[in-house]
């Protein structure tokens, strides 16, 4: 296992619509294994492949409280959306930011396990909106992009002027 880099907005390759998995292979369940470990360390309930580069439909979720429960969805495929819900939202990529959002309260997905083999799932509450966010993601959608335009700016100079300022400060000499 390996924790990735993940890309932060506005990063462009957040914006590349991921391809469909061929075969689930011992390549694609290394991936969905690291992408875990990058999703628990983050520390994060979702996280989708493009969000590390990786142009594949593969998302991992955990919304459980101890951490026990990791899913992963192999080329997700929304079949229905019922209900809104409104939650406020945050993203791996989008650090530090916090929105509401408007998405379905419930929804019927349908994937491929670990094994290659289909399955059909409902999903309610939390979970609902966590695999919404994450096919997002697969889509080349971020959650910001369902914010005005301004706000959307706003978000994007705070994290560019946050990340000068992280790299400013990696680069002061140290005192002697």
């Amino acid at each position: 296992m390996a924790k990735l880099t993940i890309l932060e907005f506005p990063d462009p390759r957040l914006r590349i619509k991921a391809v469909p998995v061929e075969v689930v292979d011992d390549k694609i369940r290394s991936l969905v294994s690291d992408l875990l470990e990058t999703m628990y360390e983050a520390p994060g309930i979702g996280l989708a492949a493009t969000q590390v580069d990786v142009h594949q439909r593969v998302l991992v979720l955990d919304i459980s409280e101890d951490k026990t429960a990791p899913l992963a969805l192999i080329n997700p495929e929304i079949l229905s959306l019922d209900g809104i819900e409104v939650t406020e939202e945050g993203c791996l990529s989008v650090p530090g930011v916090y929105e509401k959002i408007e998405r379905a309260e419930h929804i019927t997905v349908r994937a491929l396990d670990l094994d290659g083999k289909s399955m059909e799932m409902e999903a309610h509450g939390l979970l609902a909106v966590c695999i919404q966010h994450e096919c997002d993601h697969l889509d080349g959608k971020l959650f910001v992009d369902y914010l005005s335009e301004l706000k959307r700016q706003r978000i994007r100079k705070r994290l560019e002027k946050s990340r000068r300022l992280d790299v400013a400060e990696s680069l002061k000499a140290p005192a002697i």
